[in-house]
């Protein structure tokens, strides 16, 4: 059956320019990084895309590695793009991404100039694209010269196969490094990605935030729901289908005591805003315009509309930021601490 998107999807969304560029993305954009793999049928992918468009998210975020297998999320979104979203690229955003383990060998992950190009050509093959939007380094690796890894980004959008370059998981440190490369090297860095959350405040704890306002560098925040623990999912227990309960980088160590009753009570003030969990979350995370866009994941549309209807309340009082304060602070859930420590991290 032919896609036809919502006629009104550009009307309720609002984007926000990323940075000091020229591009503006929608205040929640989707990730394709857990259920977009062979675990997760082709018709449930293609009901997400298609419901993320019909909202105004029109940023698709991916990676070499996301599926599971690796490369699979890459293949299935190439194919959508070629039915569902056929004459639609140029309203589209498409991201991907390259730092984690790949191909046997010293060559198939981390920064280097050989692993990072190789890469952006291969992801481009899966989705049957002659360019992304954006290519990311998607972690800091210690072992290779900063300005070889940025040289790489750059040869990247020279080439012609990416508009933009960006990076993931770096700190305060070492984005001001490589943003000052790629200035020198004349490709802007449009962009960081990092984790945040109500319950993960690196960004504010290290600087970076700060960092990116201060040189006009857009942000886009990954896991804002905490991969599902800012949602009503975990209320009442792990679900079987739950990510926890398959161990997909969440496990039941991370639901102690203190943050379940967190989760809880933050649930109750959601509520009192007429808000879902998930939205009030994700409002948390954009407030003040602090951050360009939340990337969010999902597992089916529902949770993809639920998410995009935070952008109907973005504003909090300062009551509310105090006692969201008061109720959860970091609850060292932080995955990729390690990659923003200039280590590796898994991802």
């Amino acid at each position: 059956m032919t896609y036809n998107p919502a006629s009104t999807r550009y009307e309720n969304m609002p984007y926000r320019r990323c940075g000091n560029s020229g591009l503006k993305l929608p205040a929640v954009s989707l990730g394709l990084w857990h259920n977009f793999g062979h675990d997760t049928p082709h018709d449930v992918k293609r009901a997400m895309c298609q419901t993320a468009f019909d909202h105004g998210i029109t940023h698709f975020d991916l990676a070499n590695n996301y599926g599971p297998p690796a490369g699979s999320a890459e293949k299935a979104f190439g194919q959508i793009l070629a039915t569902d979203f056929h004459g639609y690229r140029d309203e589209l955003i498409i991201s991907s991404k390259a730092g984690y383990d790949m191909w046997p060998g010293p060559y198939g992950e981390m920064g280097s100039r050989k692993y990072l190009i190789a890469s952006c050509d291969q992801s481009l093959k899966r989705m049957g694209l002659d360019y992304v939007d954006i290519f990311y380094s998607h972690r800091f690796d210690p072992d290779t010269p900063l300005e070889e890894t940025m040289g790489a980004l750059d040869r990247i959008v020279r080439s012609g196969k990416a508009l933009y370059a960006g990076i993931s998981s770096y700190n305060s440190e070492k984005t001001k490094e490589a943003v000052a490369i790629l200035k020198d090297l004349g490709t802007p860095c449009l962009i960081h990605q990092p984790a945040y959350n109500i319950l993960n405040r690196w960004v504010e704890n290290d600087g970076l935030k700060d960092t990116l306002k201060d040189l006009g560098v857009g942000s886009i925040a990954f896991t804002p729901l905490a991969q599902g623990l800012l949602t009503s999912k975990y209320l009442g227990g792990i679900p079987s289908d739950s990510r926890m309960a398959q161990n997909k980088s969440l496990w039941e160590d991370q639901l102690s005591v203190p943050t379940l009753a967190a989760i809880k009570e933050l649930n109750e003030m959601a509520s009192g805003r007429d808000q879902t969990l998930a939205q009030m979350a994700i409002a948390w995370v954009l407030r003040n315009e602090g951050i360009t866009t939340a990337l969010i994941g999902a597992s089916k549309p529902s949770q993809i509309i639920d998410c995009a209807g935070a952008v109907n309340n973005l504003s909090f009082t300062e009551a509310e930021l105090s006692n969201i304060d008061r109720v959860a602070q970091d609850a060292n859930i932080n995955l990729w601490a390690k990659s923003s420590q200039s280590d590796n991290a898994p991802g």
